[in-house]
């Protein structure tokens, strides 16, 4: 199978949920990030507006697959996953997974309402004291209970994968700790210090064959100051 990943060039975002999944899969796919600057923007507009096939994506990525073009990192993740033996086969496992991917995707939300808590189009300068306001409440709060949940999952299941074998939501709680070790170097340290189940989770899916590769390769795009985790030093306290 072949497929064509559209995402924004220049940063992980969104898509690097999607791509831990290529990746892991072994799919052959293309990344438009990874390709001519204006072509990507030329790609993700025709998605976006519909004009390439299908239904007019809200927001990247989005995933084309032959004809098909699926939106929502999620959605996307599961229908890769469900293709490439990275799905729980069982019913009941394909639901819970798709809880715990959708937990992960709140916790990016909050995530990144710490540095735009007012709005989005406004600039983060202009937002400050809010968002100091709101990242001292999420690494005291809400990083504890989500990071907290992770740690009860990971022990109910047997301590290694969240659902006891390895499967897509996996993934995307890796990306979602290394993206707050970036972001929150102190907080998330300081939270992962009472969570040696989610640590070592971390390290495992570090290690797995294509995702060290890939993790190794020019392929992975840096976390930077126009993502979702943003490094603002004062935001860490």
């Amino acid at each position: 199978m072949s497929y064509r990943l559209i995402y924004w060039p220049g940063l992980p975002g969104r898509g690097e949920f999607a791509r831990l999944v290529l990746e892991e899969s072994g799919a052959a796919y293309e990344d438009t990030a990874q390709g001519d600057r204006q072509d990507a923007l030329e790609a993700m507009k025709s998605a976006l507006s519909g004009a390439a096939g299908g239904l007019p994506a809200l927001a990247p990525p989005v995933l084309q697959h032959d004809a098909l073009f699926i939106a929502q990192s999620g959605n996307i993740c599961e229908y890769v996953a469900a293709r490439h033996g990275l799905a729980p086969a069982d019913e009941g496992q394909r639901a819970l997974a798709r809880q715990l991917q959708a937990t992960v995707a709140d916790l990016v939300s909050e995530t990144h309402d710490t540095h735009h808590p007012v709005a989005i189009g406004k600039y983060y300068e202009d937002q400050l004291a809010e968002a100091l306001e709101a990242s001292a409440h999420f690494r005291e709060v809400r990083l504890p209970k989500f990071l907290g949940y992770f740690e009860r999952v990971l022990e109910q299941s047997g301590g290694e994968w969240l659902l006891g074998a390895f499967s897509y939501p996996d993934l995307a709680l890796f990306q979602v700790v290394e993206g707050l070790k970036y972001a929150f170097p102190i907080g998330t340290g300081r939270t992962l210090e009472a969570l040696p189940l989610l640590t070592a989770h971390a390290a495992r899916v570090a290690a797995r064959p294509r995702i060290a590769a890939y993790l190794a390769s020019a392929r992975r795009q840096t976390f930077n100051a126009n993502g979702i985790f943003r490094a603002y030093p004062e935001l860490d306290g």
